[in-house]
């Protein structure tokens, strides 16, 4: 029961720390051509494909699920992205079905490898699954992809579950990473605080 909790409050942390709406989706409004470039295809399409993608992440923030997992599907038919597929897996990971989330994380990186939301993402789905040393290379993956929004969340991540180890050292130097990505993150400085106060 003392494990479970344990567990419980990690994954709490880590479910904030996944895909978030707000920086993500709108550093997406700012620059749509992020989105228009990606693979082949019509403009037209593509176009249609974010406006379809903007009303299903308008449907999943009024907690329409299934309505938001329908527009993320036709945004992914009329042109497939892997900020679609992301955003579709996070929606699952809402309705609790984590298998189904990391499976559409899988096709977000196989549409566009270089993304880090889904490597970010698989790794805090694992570690919602308690499966926390197979969520390291995921947060590692993160760490190392090319094009991501947010790089300061795997490096909390990582922390996270080096503290849960006990790897001291490597969890204060993954929370000092976050923090030099990000002197602004507050999950970050607390937990460093936190661990800091705890080993002296």
């Amino acid at each position: 029961m003392r494990t479970q909790k344990r567990t419980s409050q990690y994954v709490e942390g880590f479910v904030r720390t996944r895909t978030t709406q707000g920086t993500f989706f709108n550093s997406l409004t700012m620059d749509i051509q992020d989105f228009l470039i990606q693979g082949e295809g019509r403009e037209e399409d593509k176009r249609q494909a974010w406006d379809l993608f903007q009303q299903a992440y308008e449907q999943q923030m009024k907690r329409e699920l299934e309505e938001a997992i329908n527009l993320y599907k036709k945004s992914l038919a009329t042109h497939p992205t892997a900020e679609a597929y992301t955003f579709l897996g996070w929606t699952y990971s809402w309705m609790g079905q984590i298998d189904e989330a990391i499976e559409e994380c899988h096709k977000a990186i196989a549409q566009d490898p270089d993304f880090g939301n889904p490597y970010n993402d698989i790794g805090a789905y694992l570690i919602e699954k308690g499966e926390f040393d197979e969520a390291i290379p995921w947060f590692q993956k993160a760490i190392q992809a090319r094009r991501y929004e947010n790089p300061a969340y795997p490096h909390l991540n990582l922390g996270r579950v080096y503290e849960r180890k006990g790897n001291w050292t490597e969890a204060i130097d993954s929370y000092k990473k976050a923090l030099a990505l990000d002197p602004n993150y507050t999950l970050a400085r607390k937990a460093l605080g936190r661990l800091v106060s705890s080993l002296n």
